[in-house]
């Protein structure tokens, strides 16, 4: 026999067939040096054949055992779990002498049925959401069911970061509704509900696929036959086997850009500067009138001030004009007499600091510098059309009136 005629098998699946865990766990221990072939720790998506021996933990893998496949009416107060130190444990209250796990899951406080096996590999298959495998759920409920209720509920809510997929809702009851699901999120229909301010209080699944809970009593099980398992295939044989059972359905932790300062900054500044989804809305612009009513009183009352001041100003310089005429009238001797000390730049840099600042006052009155600047910008205009005249040094008389 060739190289060519051993039948070779991928690592994970040949444990997987064994009925030791799924292919995601096989993956996660092979990862962790937990499994060998032939004594020797393997790499990933390495092949095997049955003639070499896979140990698991330095045990020997079982032969492959024969599939089974279980419908479980699991009673309210059990958990679906294969840790048997947890008390009301799934794989306790069936006690089948072979190693099984729930295909999926189904809360405590909820009941109905649910599919055990020790095949890995179809569990995947029958879980993933993808698949639109569909599952049926009787559900009352503490309000009256309502048809609002009803086409809210079908055409998708709003939880865990997500909008459920559209599914089918009828009523059954005044308190009591019939659910037909195609995903499988954590806590999915008691989520649902209390999303409409409902709280649920039985949930039950009746049918899984092409199987129900006929002729099955609370805490019974019985092995699904091959025809039922015949069919199974057919409606999972397109499936893919990629996503880990025990993964799906799980609330996923929020990852660091859902928790970003940047988004949190980008909403505030939405809701500061009225665009996005905080933009304002006519009530809220009608809201904001008083406010804006007022800063124009303010701006009223801020401009009357302004304009008292400048009158009372006024009239300190009209009442106090005789006063100053005659220091003005000495100052502007003295300016001529020593203007010869600055230079045309100088006094030109000056004339042009006065001028700013008396464009920048309002109504500002005028000031002894801002009488000198004004003159003495207008020699320099003077001094640019005609050729200046010597300057002579000599001696100021003022003459007395």
């Amino acid at each position: 026999m060739t190289q060519q005629d051993i039948k070779l098998t991928r690592l994970n699946k040949y444990i997987s067939d064994t009925g030791y865990c799924s292919r995601r766990e096989a993956d996660r221990l092979i990862e962790q040096g937990r499994v060998t072939i032939n004594g020797k720790i393997p790499e990933m998506g390495t092949k095997v054949s049955d003639d070499d021996v896979v140990s698991v933990n330095g045990k020997p893998v079982k032969e492959k055992q024969k599939r089974i496949y279980i419908a479980l009416n699991k009673p309210a107060g059990i958990t679906c779990t294969t840790e048997r130190h947890i008390q009301g444990n799934v794989i306790d209250l069936i006690d089948y002498n072979t190693r099984i796990f729930p295909i999926g899951r189904l809360d405590k406080p909820s009941e109905g049925l649910i599919f055990l096996t020790n095949d890995g590999d179809i569990v995947n298959k029958i879980l993933r959401a993808g698949n639109a495998h569909e599952k049926e759920y009787m559900v009352k409920v503490d309000s009256t069911v309502t048809d609002r209720f009803l086409k809210d509920m079908a055409r998708g809510v709003p939880i865990l970061d997500t909008v459920t997929k559209p599914c089918k809702v009828t009523r059954e009851g005044r308190f009591e509704f019939k659910i037909i699901l195609t995903q499988g999120l954590n806590q999915q229909i008691r989520r649902m509900c209390e999303h409409f301010g409902f709280q649920v209080k039985s949930l039950t699944r009746t049918r899984i696929m092409n199987i129900d809970m006929q002729g099955l009593k609370t805490g019974d099980w019985r092995l699904l036959t091959d025809k039922e398992m015949a069919e199974i295939n057919s409606m999972v044989e397109s499936s893919s086997s990629t996503e880990e059972a025990s993964d799906y359905g799980q609330e996923k932790p929020k990852t660091k850009s859902q928790h970003s300062k940047r988004g949190v900054n980008s909403a505030a500044r939405q809701k500061r500067f009225g665009y996005g989804d905080y933009a304002a809305t006519p009530g809220q612009v009608e809201s904001d009138a008083p406010a804006t009513d007022f800063w124009s009183d303010n701006q009223q009352e801020a401009s009357t001030s302004v304009d008292e001041q400048d009158d009372s100003t006024t009239n300190f310089w009209t009442e106090n004009a005789k006063a100053n005429a005659s220091v003005i009238e000495e100052s502007n001797h003295v300016v001529e007499d020593n203007s010869a000390s600055f230079s045309d730049e100088q006094i030109a840099s000056r004339a042009r600091f006065e001028s700013a600042q008396k464009r920048k006052s309002h109504k500002k009155p005028a000031t002894r510098f801002s009488i000198i600047a004004d003159r003495e910008k207008a020699k320099l205009a003077n001094a640019k059309s005609e050729p200046a005249a010597p300057r002579v040094k000599g001696t100021l008389t003022l003459k007395k009136k």
